[in-house]
């Protein structure tokens, strides 16, 4: 992650110059034309394969840029000797382009998510999957959207700071006894620091979630580094196993340190 935080603070430094051009393409196509050196970026030294053991859910045309719905997962083994060790999300055309890198482990069960997302402009869309030996996977899927990243933002922030970390945590039996979905639901308005106070007309400081460990019995089973192209109050489903009963722990922590916690009773019968 050492290396995704310099192109992180890169991206940042160029984001101001990146919104002016942003409103000239709002209704323009996905383009391809930034990936080529952006995987050179994210990914020096690898070589991605195309692969549709990646299976992406998105809509082709969003209703909103703000709330895009978006799920992948992959067909591979979750073995202690084979297994999806990571997984990023890029938005190509998004002012910062990584929204998100996903950890799993044999604990997982799957690698898969299914949460949203923020486009500012069509995009393609990558994921790229790491695994345990060294190989990465890549898909893609083009989204038609616009104004999820900028724009303006009403509401007292003083309040939305207070709710800020409330959470909500279900878990739920998939068809194997022993393989559970969590559901997580975070209130948090995750600024993006591209979006503009409606009364004073400043733009709102950066303010987003950056981290979710997740821990099933003290093991953690989910793990993911977050970043502002995660949509406002994040909705994130997850995998993962329990052979016997016990209590999921979800940590999260915010760009500003702050730290919240979430618990909930799993019964394995």
């Amino acid at each position: 992650m050492k290396h995704h935080n310099k192109v992180l603070s890169r991206t940042l430094v160029l984001t101001f110059l990146a919104c002016i051009g942003i409103a000239g393409f709002a209704h323009a196509q996905a383009e391809e034309k930034y990936w080529q050196a952006m995987k050179k970026d994210y990914f020096p030294q690898a070589v991605l394969e195309e692969s549709a053991a990646i299976k992406i859910i998105a809509p082709q045309r969003a209703e909103s840029g703000a709330q895009v719905p978006f799920s992948f997962s992959i067909d591979y083994p979750m073995t202690e000797s084979h297994y999806i060790k990571s997984v990023s999300v890029i938005a190509d055309a998004n002012p910062v382009p990584l929204v998100a890198v996903y950890h799993f482990n044999p604990n997982s069960g799957r690698a898969e998510i299914s949460t949203r997302i923020r486009l500012e402009v069509d995009s393609f869309v990558h994921v790229v999957a790491e695994t345990s030996d060294g190989k990465y996977l890549v898909n893609q899927v083009p989204i038609r959207a616009s104004g999820g990243c900028g724009g303006t933002i009403g509401g007292d922030e003083n309040i939305a700071r207070q709710t800020a970390g409330k959470m909500k945590l279900q878990v739920k039996s998939e068809s194997s006894e022993q393989l559970k979905q969590a559901h997580l639901l975070i209130k948090h308005p995750m600024n993006t620091g591209l979006q503009r106070d409606l009364e004073s007309q400043g733009y709102r400081p950066a303010f987003y979630i950056s981290k979710v460990v997740a821990k099933f019995n003290d093991t953690v089973v989910f793990d993911a580094d977050t970043y502002i192209g995660v949509s406002e109050d994040p909705n994130i489903q997850f995998p993962f196993k329990a052979d016997q009963s016990g209590k999921l722990t979800v940590v999260i922590q915010d760009n500003e340190d702050k730290e919240f916690t979430a618990t909930t009773d799993v019964v394995v019968n």
